[in-house]
């Protein structure tokens, strides 16, 4: 018994500081993207000359029961600056509900102004999204394809901004910046911009500046025609289809174009289940791709090292999150395991690593909130605890989405539903589309309760350095896993509604 006590200390302290160290790897990662940043953040991208006649330019506009914005979506992409007889605009609708007709009416308003707008409806989802953009590129007469998701607004002059790039032909698609149109809303919005603004603000510059493979990331951009047929075409077999087209495109010579001083708003999901299952979408999807491209850029003799290396942390960046989960899992067990050395022995390099780790997420995103919001990014210092909490909170969600890609488990495209949410006085609780309720909430406040009970533990012993990780940690899951519960119902808790706690977790605040 003895013996077997032995081999399971071994070979869970292994696991553990195996653990420990990928997870160090990945926050070193992120300083070394955010010295690219630095080094190069006043680059700005100038086409290699100007069309002397516009070119046709298609809009693909894909969308599946859209009630609440489609109308908004289709009036602020005829608004754009691009001459009427050069824009072709497909409404690409899978809808099984009144979206139908909202969209139809607003395409025969337009057509009748005189816009070149097309209903085009399928029957079945077949493909999800990426089966409706193939099915509109089919029909498509335009050599650029510009896509807009349901929820976006896009800028005035965003085809003026980005269509010259197109006079290189080796430049296949532009990308630009994501922004947020409901970002005040809630501490929910807040929170979350900080994680979507450090992937656009950072990562997609960084790999930009440093001749990197990045991705489309499905809407606000423009591809040209031609990258996306050569490349093999919008494919279904994976979540996230804009990821895998991107690097396909890539391994075939195209080139990418990040626009990061461009901005193009859209609409933050506003309940947390909304906000999960995107995020389980993105994480899954992305390992798929994985799975499918890694191991050809990995054989390639033609694509640099510094470039494959890159593409592992890229791809297989929500490994983090599993390799978080394990690391909590097994950090009280590791103490119980070496107690005969003393607690505080055992813990040292535990709290260093973790030390690093956390303050290299934390200057990642003191830097992204400087980018965005310039002489105001003080005011939301406040707002990274919150955002780091709500990225240990997800892990559970994110892990699950991992590894279901790892083993091959199947799942439909969920999309992520809006409800045209922009000011603090509108109220999606009485609006269809309701998110589902997942058994991850339970595991969430489970460990959300585990930790808080670690916390008060760790202060009776006086192992005070601990404190502010353990906090962020059960905030995280309390956070995520109380909000997911309000959040599957659309009604409002009376008793809830006026007090701090509503504010400060559950409802949008005037300050907060």
């Amino acid at each position: 018994m003895e013996n077997l006590f032995v081999v399971a200390k071994v070979f869970f302290t292994l696991i553990y500081l195996l653990t420990l160290c990928l997870l160090c790897v990945f926050g070193l990662h992120r300083y070394y993207l955010a010295y690219i940043f630095k080094k190069n953040r006043n680059l700005v991208p100038e086409p290699k000359s100007r069309f002397k006649e516009l070119p046709l330019v298609t809009v693909q506009l894909p969308i599946y029961n859209e009630m609440y914005v489609v109308e908004r979506l289709i009036s602020s992409v005829c608004a754009m600056d691009y001459p009427k007889e050069l824009l072709e605009i497909q409404v690409l609708d899978d809808s099984t509900d009144e979206t139908q007709e909202i969209a139809k009416r607003c395409v025969d308003t337009y057509r009748e102004k005189g816009f070149q707008i097309y209903y085009i409806h399928r029957e079945n989802r077949k493909g999800f999204k990426a089966g409706a953009l193939d099915e509109g590129l089919k029909l498509a007469k335009g050599e650029f394809i510009a896509v807009f998701d349901a929820d976006f607004i896009p800028p005035r002059d965003f085809l003026r901004k980005t269509i010259d790039f197109f006079t290189d032909p080796e430049v296949g698609v532009v990308q630009v910046r994501w922004g947020h149109i409901n970002l005040n809303y809630s501490t929910l919005t807040k929170a979350q911009s900080i994680l979507l603004d450090g992937h656009f603000v950072i990562e997609q510059a960084s790999r930009f500046y440093g001749g990197m493979f990045f991705n489309f990331n499905g809407t606000a951009g423009v591809l040209r025609k031609r990258c996306i047929e050569s490349s093999g075409g919008w494919q279904h077999d994976t979540l996230t289809e804009d990821l895998d087209l991107s690097y396909r495109a890539q391994l075939n010579g195209w080139k990418f174009v990040y626009l990061k001083d461009m901005v193009a708003n859209a609409e933050l999901p506003v309940n947390m289940n909304a906000f999960k299952s995107q995020q389980h979408r993105w994480a899954k999807g992305a390992i798929q791709t994985a799975k499918k491209i890694l191991p050809r850029i990995l054989r390639s003799k033609n694509i640099p090292l510094r470039i494959k290396i890159e593409s592992l942390f890229h791809l297989l960046g929500n490994v983090a999150y599993l390799l978080l989960l394990i690391l909590l899992f097994l950090m009280f067990p590791m103490a119980y395991f070496w107690r005969s050395i003393g607690w505080e022995k055992v813990v040292f390099l535990n709290l260093f690593a973790i030390s690093a780790g956390t303050l290299s997420i934390v200057r990642f995103y003191v830097i992204t909130i400087k980018e965005v919001h310039g002489e105001n990014w003080v005011s939301y210092l406040k707002y990274i605890p919150l955002s780091i909490a709500l990225g240990t909170g997800i892990a559970v969600n994110n892990s699950k989405a991992v590894i279901e890609a790892l083993f091959g488990k199947s799942s439909e495209f969920r999309r992520t539903p809006k409800f045209a949410v922009t000011s603090r006085k509108d109220n999606w609780r009485t609006r269809a589309y309701t998110s589902s309720k997942e058994l991850t909430t339970l595991i969430e406040l489970i460990l959300g309760l585990f930790f808080l009970f670690q916390t008060v533990y760790a202060v009776l012993m006086g192992y005070m350095a601990w404190i502010p990780f353990l906090m962020i940690i059960q905030l995280g899951f309390i956070y995520t896993s109380v909000l997911s519960i309000f959040h599957s119902y659309n009604r409002d808790f009376p008793l809830l509604k006026s007090t701090f706690v509503s504010k400060l977790l559950f409802h949008r605040g005037k300050n907060l």
